[in-house]
């Protein structure tokens, strides 16, 4: 048997001889004890080494006790210092305060005075403007009511006859363009569904190779104007049982919230009669 095969023979059968045959076991502790120390001098160098942290603690404590009261005898110190330095400042202060409230208070006063005098001369003056004023503005108001009293009536009457002009203007227009008939519908909501409560109502609408056009012709159409256009629609659909195919508002001047309402329900707009889309 060579050397490496004797070794790995004892490594191999060494734990459990040793495990089972005390006086194998005593003989190798005894051939091993010079390379470890004691059982006996393990404690004792163990009990020293606690002793000597104890030591050191202790020591450490009582340096961190003796820093700490002298921290605090400077920290007291500082703030005896610090709060006599800050009574110094806002005596300082106080006074450097008061004289300035002094010059602020007779700067203010001589203002004052300075002021009232301008005030009551601009109070003069405005108030010679103003009775001019009123003088001039009766004498308008005067010429005014006089030139209302003669063109009232005649103007809400000719409001009327050029709506109803310009209405017919632009269904002209659509007719010689496209060669369809602009027809005129009247009925009689006796539900109120339009206006909230019965009334008639009127629209014109376009029918053309089976397709229904509605159309509001208007010289001028705001928001409300736009809604109540929307109503009318739906209100004549349900009458007649149809569904438009394109709802369409001509009008040269249409509000811009109008527009945004008109395009929110799907109306087309058109500033002239000439610029609708192929019918």
């Amino acid at each position: 048997m060579n050397t490496e095969t004797l070794k790995e023979t004892i490594k191999r059968e060494l734990p459990g001889l040793v495990r089972d045959d005390p006086a194998l076991r005593a003989f190798i502790l005894d051939i091993t004890r010079p390379e470890y120390a004691g059982r006996a001098e393990t404690q004792d160098r163990f009990y020293d080494i606690l002793a000597e942290l104890r030591r050191d603690r202790e020591e450490q404590a009582r340096q961190w006790d003796e820093q700490k009261r002298e921290d605090k005898r400077k920290w007291d110190e500082q703030k005896q210092e610090d709060k006599r330095k800050w009574d110094e400042q806002k005596q300082e202060d106080k006074r450097k305060w008061d004289e300035q409230k002094q010059e602020d208070k007779r700067k203010w006063d001589e203002q004052n005075s300075k002021w009232d005098e301008h005030k009551q001369e601009s109070d003069r003056k405005w108030e010679e403007s103003r009775r001019e004023f009123q003088q001039v503005h009766e004498e308008i108001m005067a010429q005014a009511k006089k030139f209302d009293r003669s063109i009232g009536a005649l103007g809400a009457r000719w409001g009327l006859q050029s709506e109803k002009a310009f209405r017919d203007a632009l269904a002209g227009i659509l007719e010689e363009n496209f060669g369809v008939q602009v027809i005129n519908v009247n009925d009689y909501d006796d539900a109120g569904e339009v206006f909230g409560r019965p009334d008639q109502v009127e629209l014109d609408v376009i029918i053309q190779n089976g397709l229904l056009l509605i159309c509001e012709l208007k010289s001028s159409i705001d928001k409300a104007g736009m809604y109540i256009f929307e109503r009318k629609a739906r209100f004549y659909e349900r009458r007649h049982g149809r569904t438009a195919n394109r709802l369409i508002v001509i009008s040269p001047m249409i509000d811009a919230r109008a527009a945004k309402v008109a395009e929110r329900l799907g109306i087309e707009t058109y500033g002239d009669s000439v610029e609708v889309n192929a019918l």
